[in-house]
């Protein structure tokens, strides 16, 4: 373990804005910073930055925490890399530690590196099913043995033990197998290969990890396509294919296709700025890790319906990225890797060059639904064009353009579209208004709360609240530690994150360490009760609570508490004085009423 004493020090060398500033465009709002989010897409800032208190939280997803906790989730690392990483920004030597989980992690990305020179060793072999893996990779996607051997491809035979054995002989425990994946264990208890007469496709991370595999099938038999699952080196939403090769390139323009065959593809071709994305969709997280090496990315997907779903879907991921994004059209082929086979490279690096920029893809596609000939067909066109133009990335300039262009498609006086443009504009500054009030409803101190059945249900309410506010002043001021936790009843808090979180605030005195998002980041029992704890502080960082504000709800849990909860904690003779005083509200009540 890492002395607590060393990894206070190392957050508080590592300044959260100047850190976070790094990944995140920050504008200053009083004492706090906001931004747009960068583990989630949106497009008003809820990600908020307290240099205060040396924290961040977003109310949009609910990440928050601190220095350590930011570059765990921005760089998908495990706590003590995060640690590592920013001991080393901050030039401190690591300490002795027992690294359980780095040493996990290694082990798998050793499973993983064994496991791709058995795939590459299995291709390369002297059988009929080998050299029908070969074929595939030569013939039926045409590439080269440079090209194999660069992304590392590879051949799992029909073999339910082959890998299993390979692995064991070097050494890998049963447990290390069944966490990477590689192998699953059947009904039967005994443990089986899943890539089986596949050919393999290794996917590596920026650092040059082999991190997972893709497999597919040699013909059309289904399913055509299976991947690994999910572990503690691979988080398909945040891994793109082949960027490990993309940012060697000089060029800063990406090609985002759809699939490892179509990226692997446009390598072979000379495009070797080809990516994927890992999973089956785009994600903000895989938009925030291009652009980090992208300055334009071209979006290259199928030309089928669902491809042009997919186009749609990631020309909003990129409405708040600093990345400009273009939409190629695919003419006479279903995908990137037909039409190069068919029409050749050259051909292919002319459309590339002819892109359409997001707001010419949509009008575009939205011209095409409707028959302009009659009037219904260009009043439905006009409509859902004047959605598309006032959509926010939009400039006025290309407004006046586009409207200009409908006018002419329609025979509608551009000045009609401009008068109905401007509506709806004003329409959409309404909406953006009533959201940004729901928004800062949603952040208010009762938002979200949710008490279970039987902790009291709806009941409960006021003293979740007042035991969340409690938390709340006990981080600001931890000198009122020993008041609260003299007066405080812990089974009196509804919420059990709530309830945690003071019993690691009162750990924290005990032990002597400070009171703050570092400390409670590893006393905490998971990361939902530690988003809460940010999220309570982040709601109170404008407000100062006191010793009156501390009183009020200790009193509101002391008298919230239900009844017969107060019952099931009392001896014999503490239950009849609580009967007799429920008899006497009754009394009061019925007295009261008459």
């Amino acid at each position: 373990m890492i002395p607590q004493e060393y990894i206070q020090e190392v957050v508080r060398r590592n300044d959260i804005e100047e850190l976070v500033g790094q990944y995140v465009q920050l504008r200053r709002r009083g004492r706090t910073l906001v931004g747009l989010c960068p583990f989630h897409n949106e497009k008003s800032p809820s990600f908020t930055v307290y240099p205060d208190t040396q924290s961040f939280y977003c109310f949009g997803c609910g990440a928050g925490g601190d220095a350590i906790t930011f570059v765990r989730k921005i760089n998908n690392l495990s706590y003590v890399e995060s640690v590592k990483q920013l001991a080393s920004r901050a030039g401190m030597p690591m300490p002795e530690e027992d690294d359980k989980e780095g040493r996990a992690r290694s082990r798998l990305l050793e499973i993983n590196r064994c496991a791709a020179r058995y795939f590459y060793e299995q291709l390369n072999q002297r059988t009929p099913e080998a050299a029908a893996a070969r074929r595939y990779w030569k013939e039926k996607r045409g590439l080269s043995d440079g090209a194999i051997r660069r992304f590392g491809l590879g051949y799992a035979p029909d073999d339910f033990s082959g890998l299993l054995h390979y692995l064991r002989q070097r050494g890998f425990r049963e447990e290390e197998l069944e966490n990477s994946g590689l192998v699953k264990r059947s009904q039967k208890g005994n443990l089986y290969d899943i890539f089986r007469h596949r050919v393999i496709v290794p996917i590596i991370d920026v650092r040059g990890n082999i991190i997972a595999f893709g497999g597919r099938v040699l013909d059309d038999s289904k399913p055509k396509y299976i991947n690994s699952p999910e572990t503690m080196v691979y988080k398909k939403s945040r891994t793109l294919f082949a960027l490990n090769v993309a940012k060697k390139s000089t060029s800063k323009r990406f090609i985002l296709c759809e699939g490892y065959m179509d990226v692997i593809s446009m390598h072979e071709a000379g495009f070797d700025t080809a990516v994927c994305a890992c999973g089956t969709a785009l994600t903000a997280e895989q938009v925030k890790l291009l652009s980090e090496y992208a300055e334009e990315t071209v979006l290259c997907y199928d030309s089928d319906e669902a491809g042009q779903k997919a186009t749609e879907r990631s020309l909003h991921l990129f409405e708040n990225s600093p990345v400009k994004v273009t939409v190629l059209s695919i003419p006479g082929a279903k995908d990137p890797d037909e039409f190069i086979r068919t029409y050749g490279r050259d051909r292919f690096e002319m459309i590339l060059n002819g892109t359409s920029n997001p707001t010419e893809f949509e009008l575009g596609k939205a011209k095409k639904k409707y028959d302009l000939r009659t009037d219904d067909g260009r009043l439905e066109y006009i409509r859902e064009a004047i959605g598309i133009l006032a959509g926010s990335g939009v400039s006025p300039t290309a407004r006046d353009v586009y409207a200009g262009r409908i006018a002419g498609e329609t025979g509608v006086a551009k000045q009609a579209v401009l008068s109905q443009l401007e509506g709806a504009l004003r329409g959409a500054a309404r909406r953006a208004r009533r959201q940004e009030q729901r928004d800062l409803a949603a952040q208010g101190n009762g938002a979200g709360i949710r008490v279970p059945y039987d902790r009291g249900g709806d009941r409960a309410l006021a003293p979740a609240k007042a035991s969340r506010q409690l938390v709340a002043a006990l981080l600001q001021d931890p000198d009122q530690i020993p008041y609260v936790r003299s007066r405080l009843d812990l089974e009196t808090i509804p919420e059990p994150e709530i309830r945690a979180a003071v019993e690691a605030i009162y750990t924290c005195a005990d032990q002597r360490q400070p009171v703050n998002a570092t400390s409670l980041q590893s006393l905490l029992p998971d990361e939902k009760a530690y988003s809460l704890v940010m999220m309570v502080q982040a709601q109170n960082s404008g407000q100062t609570l006191v010793r009156q504000d501390i009183d009020m709800y200790l009193d509101r849990l002391r008298r919230g508490t239900p009844k017969s909860s107060q019952a099931a904690k009392t001896d014999d003779d503490g239950f009849r004085r609580l009967f007799a005083s429920i008899a006497q509200d009754k009394h009061a009540g019925a007295a009261e009423e008459s």
